[in-house]
């Protein structure tokens, strides 16, 4: 049974902490076995999704979540990962506003919600691919023939060689309904 504390998210993000939505609402926190419990620290739940076409879906009706191939290099892990969320943030949803310092220098925007990256096996990321396309999520695919290109139209062309069978998945990206994402992702471990 979980310490109850108020209102944590099962998940990693940004969350911000000074302008709470609705009043927290108290209740035990998932024992997911990823999370720390910072006793003391106080949380708020994250509040419904902006479901307008005017600005992005908060992380509260979709998820965006990365998986990498467990026997890939770490530096092909992030390379996978940054040109993965690129075909995400294509989605204008994904993306807040540009940032502002204090100084008036503006800066790119970034996505509205969390990002997840998962770790998985050759045939746990088949799965995943699977489930991700029967439910028809967002995907972005990544796979072991991109890392001997050096173009997008060589990338391009190297995928659409190999029938879906065949690809040779080394990473995915995908996008939807918060519920979809999850059972695509099901049974998988966060990267370290």
């Amino acid at each position: 049974m979980g310490m109850p504390v108020v209102g944590v998210p099962p998940e990693v993000g940004v969350h911000h902490l000074d302008t709470a939505i609705r009043p927290p609402v108290a209740g035990p926190v998932p024992s997911t076995g990823h999370h720390a419990i910072v006793p003391g620290a106080r949380a708020f739940k994250t509040g419904r999704a902006n479901l307008s076409n005017t600005g992005p879906m908060t992380s509260s009706t979709t998820k965006i979540a990365v998986v990498v191939r467990d026997d890939t290099a770490v530096w092909q892990r992030l390379n996978m990962t940054a040109f993965l969320v690129s075909g995400i943030a294509a989605r204008r949803a994904t993306v807040g506003e540009d940032y502002q310092d204090g100084s008036g220098q503006r800066y790119l925007p970034m996505f509205a919600q969390p990002v997840l990256v998962y770790v998985a096996t050759i045939d746990q990321l088949r799965g995943v691919h699977e489930r991700a396309t029967r439910r028809e999520l967002d995907c972005a695919v990544y796979t072991a023939d991109l890392f001997r290109t050096s173009n997008d139209v060589d990338n391009r062309a190297a995928v659409r060689a190999v029938p879906t069978d065949g690809l040779d998945l080394t990473g995915l990206a995908l996008y939807g309904p918060r519920n979809g994402v999850d059972k695509a992702c099901k049974g998988l471990s966060l990267h370290p």
